[in-house]
Formats: structure tokens, sequence, C-alpha cells
């Protein structure tokens, strides 16, 4: 997890750094509705590719937002899920997935008003 002095002054800024990418977003989008595996995860996310998706779930991880649990299984099941604090992200989330609706909605009736 980075320290206070790691992190932007701006808060704006300090939450872009965390998850201010499309693919953690979306990550993000699917760890609210339930815990993932990776294979699933990556077959969910159509265009991701597995170093990118390694990648950003560490970061995450690290920045404490979503949690790792191994299974002691053969082969190892990894199962990942939105952390405390990842899941008090989701006003953030559901704000932009509001956001987004109405705004297709509003082009929507801006095509059929010849606009």
């Amino acid at each position: 997890m980075k320290t206070k002095d790691e992190l932007p002054a701006c808060p704006v800024a300090t939450t872009v750094s965390l998850i201010g990418n499309k693919w953690k977003l979306l990550i993000m989008r699917n760890l609210l509705v339930r815990p993932w595996r990776f294979n699933e995860m990556q077959k969910s996310l159509d265009g991701i590719s597995q170093k990118v998706l390694t990648d950003s779930l560490r970061s995450m991880e690290a920045d404490g937002i979503i949690t790792r649990t191994v299974y002691p299984e053969v082969p190892p099941k990894v199962v990942y899920a939105l952390s405390g604090l990842g899941e008090s992200m989701r006003p953030i989330l559901d704000s932009m997935a509001t956001w987004g609706k109405e705004y297709k909605e509003s082009l929507s009736t801006m095509s059929t008003m010849g606009t």
C-alpha cells in the first residue's frame, strides 16, 4: 500500500492513481457483483491480456483495493474479491454507471430529435 507521501496532494488525483484506468474500473465493476477467479475474469474482459490483468490485480491488491485468496487445492484455486476499501468505492462506480446510462439515453433522445 502506498504511503500518504507517495500519493498526489489532490484527492481526485489520488483516486485516479488507484483506479483510473479502463481495466481497473472494469475489474472493480465485476468484483462489485461477486468474487472472481483469474480465468473467468480474463474471459469477461474482452481484449485484456494476461499480463495487463495480472499487473492490474497485483497493483490493486498492493493498494488494498482487492483481496487474493489462494485455496490449497490441486490445481491451486485463486479467488479475487473486493476488500473493505474496494467495497467503499461502490458509490463511485454506481454513480459512473448512472451517469453513463443517462448519457447514452440523452444521445438516443438527441438522435431522434435530429440533432
